[in-house]
This record gives structure tokens, sequence and C-alpha cells, in this order.
């Protein structure tokens, strides 16, 4: 064993004496000046909020209470002429003193007992927004030129997350105590507050008890689980106590949004990085699941339960949902895949997989209320689905659409709602307008304006199918490209420009569906037409003739049979070439159609160029020969009751409005269209 000569002992027990006398005077340094820095701190804060945000900061009392542990009472936060921001009665924190020495600062408990934040805006007056004021140009410049320069360096964002994810958690206290605290919103006659009664977190348990206030709703809510920082480990449960579900204050005054949950979990099991890659996974479900709008639908959607199985992952350049995350929509199970990723092009890749499964299991999962026409469906035999979405901005014409439907033995036995076989019989149509039921309409022989399709002129059909849905007898429902066009042209646009409507679609929401422009009612189309087109429900030519016998085609005038008898007072069978082209270039909107002629009641001359363009494309895919476009002209001759339409719409000659036509017959004639 190594032996310490005496005179190395004695340097030892000098230097040990020395640290002694050091650490001695520091702690009596720390415990004489520590209230003089923290006043000194407090001052610096105050002048900083007052000449920088134009709040002023009060503190009645501030004080140390233990080794490390520091205590506020009296806290207000006032911005100037406005009303208070922050209210705290007693604030306490204590750190952990041996980090706070190697500068990690690490908080070991917060107290927070009575007081209020309140965020209000009164007369069009904010009390927060001072705090959110543009900086000055020049920081402007400089921001700007710092993002340049991090630009040209390689980030690795993953990287970057995880430090940010660290130094949060690290600073999560040990000990968490808030009591009869409130967080207030204030929106001119609407106001919101969140009063957290009682809420502990202590040794990785937190427990809660808060009561929520609106104009509308008094709630009784409960926040409970476990949160372990250090282990990248939580469990937390959301429930209501009170009866009822949980109900999102606010947005029913504000957006007339009613929204809420029975109850709601999150789990998170793991935060990890490895190989230059962040991952966190865990569960997040919820149960009961309410939502109305009237956008959405016009009765409460529910779902029952939602449970997804998340992974996600960050790298350098790219965020994403992993594939191996799962979602139990209802008993509906199906595989999320979401990425997006900024270098080197800017991709957004979306993915979605369902195994194989009953096919009744998957009309069961449907959510109540929003598909109302198809509840009560059975049907049998399985089916997998596959959507593949891909979009690159650097290429926008390579977007990938695919939606793919794998069916086997699939066959309904029972139609709920909405039977569709109806299209195969006689039946009455009531359109709809504005919401209001319109004189019933009779879709059969018995009817004297109804015409079978081969009663009606080819250059119509021919017409029609040209600027409505050019690949009708060949698609079966859905035309991929035209919803990959629409998408790519909206995209560039960055507005809903142009859409994929089909003729099977139209149907779809004439006869069964209404007019209503909700979610719900596009989703119902959407199902609803697959259902009828890969089951052969109807023939093409039955649906055809359905479709052009119900369709508005002008002020009160429904299908073909009145709508030549009220512009050309002829049979369908007869309509001319020029005919024609004006019937279904009216299609997209049958009521303007008095816009198309001028105070002398003739036809305008922007005409003449939509049916040059219209014919053009008829020609090109052999529908007709040059011969059939002798004599056309847009100068047609209105002879039925139509003409007291054209002659009362001097006063509603409107450019902008003929601009928009244009742009909905530009838009239906798209659909569909391979050249």
């Amino acid at each position: 064993m190594l032996q310490l000569s005496a005179k190395a002992k004695k340097y030892l027990t000098l230097g040990a004496k020395a640290l002694g006398v050091f650490l001695f005077m520091a702690i009596v340094a720390y415990f004489s000046l520590r209230g003089y820095f923290l006043n000194k701190a407090i001052e610096k804060v105050q002048q900083k909020l007052l000449s920088k945000y134009n709040t002023e900061l009060r503190v009645q009392e501030a004080g140390f209470t233990g080794f490390a542990a520091v205590e506020l009472k009296g806290i207000q936060l006032i911005p100037q002429n406005k009303d208070t921001l922050l209210v705290v009665n007693n604030f306490a924190l204590s750190i952990k003193f041996w980090y706070a020495l190697l500068a990690d600062v690490r908080v070991n408990s917060v107290s927070i007992q009575h007081g209020y934040l309140q965020l209000t805006k009164k007369n069009g007056v904010k009390n927060f927004d001072q705090f959110f004021q543009k900086k000055a140009d020049s920081n402007l410049t400089e921001q700007k030129d710092l993002s340049a320069n991090k630009s040209r360096e390689e980030i690795n964002y993953a990287e970057v997350l995880y430090n940010l994810i660290s130094k949060v958690l690290n600073k999560v206290p040990n000990e968490l105590e808030i009591a009869n605290f409130s967080m207030k919103g204030v929106d001119e006659d609407l106001f919101v507050d969140f009063n957290i009664q009682h809420l502990v977190y202590s040794n990785g348990s937190l427990s809660s008890n808060m009561f929520v206030n609106s104009n509308a709703m008094q709630q009784h809510w409960q926040l409970n689980g476990q949160a372990r920082p250090s282990e990248r480990k939580a469990d937390l449960q959301f429930v209501r106590v009170d009866s009822g579900r949980v109900m999102l204050p606010y947005l029913p005054e504000r957006f007339k949004l009613l929204a809420g949950f029975g109850s709601a979990r999150l789990v998170v099991n793991n935060i990890s990085f490895d190989d230059d890659e962040l991952q966190i996974d865990g569960l997040a479900s919820i149960k009961s699941f309410m939502v109305n709008h009237p956008k959405i639908s016009s009765k409460d959607v529910v779902i029952d339960a939602v449970d997804f199985n998340y992974v996600y992952k960050v790298g350098a350049n790219y965020i994403s949902l992993d594939s191996a995350s799962t979602v139990n929509f209802n008993g509906f199970l199906f595989h999320p895949f979401i990425r997006f990723q900024n270098a080197p092009d800017t991709i957004f890749h979306l993915v979605v997989k369902s195994d194989k499964m009953p096919a009744q299991t998957f009309i069961d999962a449907l959510p109540e209320g929003l598909f109302s026409h198809i509840k009560g469906m059975e049907a049998t035999g399985n089916f997998s689905y596959r959507l593949d979405f891909k979009y690159n901005e650097n290429n926008p014409n390579d977007l990938v659409f695919e939606s793919v439907l794998d069916k086997e033995q699939f066959k309904i036995t029972k139609y709920g709602a909405a039977n569709l076989s109806k299209l195969n019989a006689d039946f009455v149509y009531v359109p709809m307008e504005n919401g209001r039921p319109m004189r019933p309409i009779l879709v059969g022989v018995e009817n004297p304006t109804y015409t079978s399709l081969d009663l009606i002129s080819p250059l119509l059909k021919k017409t029609v199918l040209t600027t409505e849905d050019p690949s009708f007898y060949w698609h079966r429902g859905f035309v991929t490209e035209a919803f990959r066009q629409s998408i790519v042209k909206n995209i560039r646009t960055g507005k809903f420009k142009r859409g994929a409507s089909t003729i099977s679609m139209q149907l779809m929401k004439n006869v069964f569906l209404t007019r209503e422009k909700t979610m719900a009612r596009k989703l119902e189309e959407i199902l609803l037409v697959y259902i009828l087109e890969n089951n052969y429900i109807s023939s093409k030519d039955r649906m055809f003739e359905v479709y052009l016998n119900i369709i508005e085609w002008g002020p009160n005038v429904y299908g073909i049979g009145e709508a030549s008898q009220f512009y050309f007072q002829k049979a369908p069978a007869n309509l001319s070439l020029s005919e024609s082209l004006f019937l279904a270039t009216i299609i997209p909107g049958p009521k303007h159609f008095m816009w198309r002629f001028g105070k002398d009641g003739a036809a305008k001359p922007y005409l003449e160029k939509t049916y040059r363009y219209l014919s053009t494309k008829m020609i090109v895919r052999g529908l007709i020969i040059p011969e059939d476009t002798i004599g056309l002209t847009h100068q047609i001759s209105i002879t039925g009751a139509a003409k007291q339409y054209i002659i009362k719409s001097d006063t509603l000659v409107n450019d902008t409005l003929i601009e928009r036509e244009l742009q909905l017959i530009e838009n239906h004639e798209a659909v569909g269209d391979e050249d």
C-alpha cells in the first residue's frame, strides 16, 4: 500500500482546511447576498417588461424560505391601460442546488396558490398582444441572415428535437402543486374559465380536479395518471366527473362547433435517439367522441372508440408516422403512413392500408350521424383497401394518387336507407332547393315529358358526356386521373378551383342524398357510388337516362323533355349540335342561362369560342365528324318559355358571373378528360 510522507499529509490537511474555509465563506456569502441578488433579478425583469412590453410587474414580497427555495407573494402582471394579465398570491420554487453549481438549473418543486391567468379581448383591445409585436427591421434582417446561414448548414432536426425534449423533461419538477388557480379567456361577450381547484404531481403520480365554466356550460374535469420524465414514460387519462361527455368550451358560441368525448388517454412508452433518428411511440385513445357542425353533418357524428398505436420517427430532414402504427376505428383496423421531408426535395407522402376483413366490419364501423343512408346495410364477403398519395413540390405533375379496393365475394344482402335498386324501376324524384322540396317528378314512362335514352338526340348525349363525364361508360364511378389532376391544380392555385364529380356522383347526390354542402353528404356520396357502380346494381344506360331526366336545366325545369320544350319547343330527338352545346354547357349553372344573352337578345360572342373548343374535342374523340359542325353557331333561336327570361335579363348582365360560369364549364369538362 502506498504510504504518504508526513510532508504530503501536511499539505493535504492544509488543502482540505482551505477548501473547507472556501466552502464556508461561499455559503456565508450565499446566505448573506442571495436576497440582494434576488431583488436585483426581479428589478431587471421589471425594467425589461416595462420598457419592452409596456407591462408592469409587481411583487409584494420576495425571499428565500430554505437552502434553495424562493417564495414570491402578491405577483401581478399588468399591461398599461389593459386588463390584468396575471395574478398569483403565492408562488414557491425550489431548485436542485448541486445541479445549479454545475450551471444546470433543475426544478425540484413548484407551488402556485390562488390566482389567475387571463387573456382578454374587449372592444378589439387584447391584453396580451404587446408580447407578440414585430421586432424592429434591423432585428428582422439579422434573423433572416441567421436563418440563411443555418439553411446552408446541415441541421439534424432529429437531434435538435431530441435535445429540446430532453431539456424540457429535465425541467419538469419532482413535485408540483397548484391550488385554486384559474386560466381565463374573454373574447368580447364570450368567456371560458378553467379553474384548477387542485392539481398535485408527486413521485410520478398526477391527480387533479378542474371546474370549467363558459357561456353555455359548466363541467367538472379530472386529469390523472403517471408521468416519469426521467424514464421518458407517461400514462395520462382525462375524464369528466359529472354526467355527460367532456365538452370543449367556447367553440359552440364562437364557431357553432360542438365537440366532446367520454374519456381520453395518452400513453408514451418510449422516447429514444439512435442512429440519428428520434423515435416516439405509445398509445392515444378516445372513447365516445362526438362532433356537430353544420359543415360536417346535420346530425351529431358519434365515434364509439378510436385506439391509435403510434410510432413517430424524426430524421435529419424528415418527420413521419411509421407504417408500424395502427388505428382501430370502431373495430375497423388500418395502418397509416405519413412522411414529410424537406430535402433534397420537399415531399409529402401518405399511405393507408387495411388488412383483409369482413365487409360487415367496415359497415358497422361507420360513424353514427355521418353515414345515415348506409346504416342498416348488410353485406357478406371480405375486402382490403390501399390509398397511396405522394406529392413532390418540385415535380407537381408527377403526383401519385392511387386508391385500390380489393374485394372477395362481396355482396349486399340488405340495403340501408338508400335503396340503390330503385334506379331500375319507376320512382318519384323530389328536387331540393335551398333545403326546400320542389314539385315531385315521376321518373317513368307515365310522365309525358320523360324521355327514354333512345329518343334523345345522340348529339345531346355526346355533348353532355363531353362536358360532364367523358369516360362515364368506362369508369366505375370515379376517375382517378381526374382526381389527380384536380389535386395538382388546387395545390398550384392554393385554393379549391376544380373538382372531379362524375355523372354517377351527381346522380347519387340528386336521387338519394341532399344538396347540403356537408362532409357527411360527400362521404356518403362517394361510398354509395362505389357500391352502385362496382356491384353492377344498375346499367350505365339506365343511369344516364335517369340523369338526363332529373337534372335541372333552368328555373323549375327538370329533365331533358321539359328543357327542350322550354328553350326550343321541340322534342329531345330533334336537338341540333348548337342547341345541344347550349344545353350541355348550362348544366353547371342552369338558372344563369340568361346571362349568355345581351340586351338585344342575341347570344354573347364569347360562346363562339366555347362551342368551337368543345366541338373540336368531340371530333378528336370520334364522337362527331367535321361535317356535323356545318352550320354550328352560338347564335341560337330561343322560342320557348325561356324567351321571357332573356327579355328580363337586361339588368342582370354581369361579366364577373359570366367568367365564373365559364370556369364551372371548364372544371366539369375536365372530369375524366384523357386527352
